[in-house]
């Protein structure tokens, strides 16, 4: 489905359709729930990193086309989003209280860095270069320990982790670094989006097309060589 999809590239919107924004989803996924998934567990990282991918794609695909952002009721959604993500993660370690508190403050926390001005947009650049400037790093020290603070409040209140300081360290530490140094290199993957070429996108296509039906002909020949599983 994927490869017809990219051999249908013109059909579908060009350099602004649907593929452009998949292309950022799928990349930014990666990303994040790499960088979450070694420093939080494979839960967060794949919860996470779905999340933040998806909803940030969203956002620059907006300001890849119209050049602006959407409004603070959309962002607020985006928030929750994120936020749900990230404490449907901790859930199984902190418990139910700790993580609709902690999804709470998260999402407060960012409608008002939204509100502040503080989003994925600021990093929006087709420079091919990473970008740090000073509003981006006062940013991710804030976020970094916006984090920390938030996961201190939620232990206060409800009392389930043995070692709260070493868990919310652990915790902001890792938002901050991962997030910061995702929307920092942020400019490649708008680059490469943004001037991916029509042809190789049709490649692209074919290739996962024969990835597919490659997959679908493996039950055949699991059962022609007899391959027992389990």
């Amino acid at each position: 489905m994927l490869g017809s999809l990219y051999l249908a590239y013109d059909l579908l919107g060009g350099p602004h359709g649907p593929l452009r924004l998949l292309t950022r989803a799928v990349t930014y996924s990666i990303l994040f729930g790499l960088g979450y998934g070694l420093g939080l567990g494979l839960l967060f990282g794949v919860a996470s990193g779905l999340a933040l991918g998806i909803t940030i794609a969203i956002e620059l695909n907006r300001t890849a086309r119209r050049k602006d952002h959407y409004p603070l009721g959309w962002e607020a959604v985006f928030s929750a989003i994120r936020a749900a993500a990230f404490s449907a993660a901790l859930y199984p370690q902190v418990g139910l209280r700790f993580a609709v508190l902690y999804a709470t403050l998260l999402t407060v926390g960012q409608v008002a860095a939204y509100s502040l001005g503080v989003r994925p947009s600021l990093a929006y650049s087709l420079s091919n270069r990473p970008r740090f400037t000073r509003v981006f790093l006062l940013s991710t020290l804030a976020r970094t320990a916006g984090y920390i603070l938030a996961a201190l409040i939620c232990s206060r209140l409800a009392r389930h982790l043995a070692h709260p300081w070493l868990f919310a360290t652990r915790l902001g530490v890792v938002t901050g670094i991962v997030t910061g140094v995702g929307m920092a290199f942020s400019p490649h993957v708008e680059y490469y989006a943004d001037h991916l070429p029509q042809r190789r996108m049709g490649v692209v296509g074919v290739i996962l097309m024969f990835c597919g039906f490659a997959l679908q002909s493996l039950q055949y020949w699991i059962a022609v060589f007899d391959v027992r599983l389990g």
